[in-house]
């Protein structure tokens, strides 16, 4: 699990819409944001990660990150993006996408403001949140990239 105090660039965030909520990550991890663009699908590929997309001549995994949150698929708007980052898997740096309904913002918070999510009434498994920072009248969820991206089952939701 990411340790928020460690994210040097944890002060930054990119705000994107997964069905209608507010997501956070740290600007850290973020590559590019791409128009959303058709992946290729890759027979017998795991759900997790079914498709590939080029990224200026590089082949990219594309990442379900609504299955891992336990939301429907994503549906084409003129909104949509793909959100192209760089990671860590397996001690690798990796590049992967996923798909957003839309990207609003890059705004910086203060780390020590973002509160744990409830368990009770969350709509999406713990294991994937770092927690919630307040702006104005909306709770934006941080996702924890380590455990949202890791292709380990034992990171699956329940």
């Amino acid at each position: 699990m990411t340790d928020l105090s460690e994210m040097t660039d944890g002060n930054i965030l990119l705000v994107f819409r997964l069905e209608g909520e507010a997501f956070g990550v740290s600007v850290s991890y973020v590559h590019e944001i791409l128009d959303r663009e058709r992946p290729t699908m890759v027979p017998n590929a795991d759900a997790f990660s079914p498709g590939l997309i080029n990224v200026r001549g590089s082949v990219v995994p594309l990442v379900d990150v609504r299955l891992r949150l336990g939301m429907g698929p994503a549906q084409a708007t003129e909104n949509a993006r793909m959100i192209v980052l760089e990671h860590e898997i397996k001690d690798v740096k990796t590049k992967l996408a996923f798909e957003a309904d839309a990207v609003e913002e890059v705004f910086e918070v203060n780390m020590s403001d973002v509160e744990p999510v409830p368990e009770l009434g969350a709509s999406w498994p713990q294991v994937y949140l770092l927690g919630a920072i307040r702006r104005e009248d909306e709770l934006i969820i941080l996702l924890d990239p380590d455990t949202l991206f890791s292709p380990n089952p034992s990171f699956a939701a329940a």
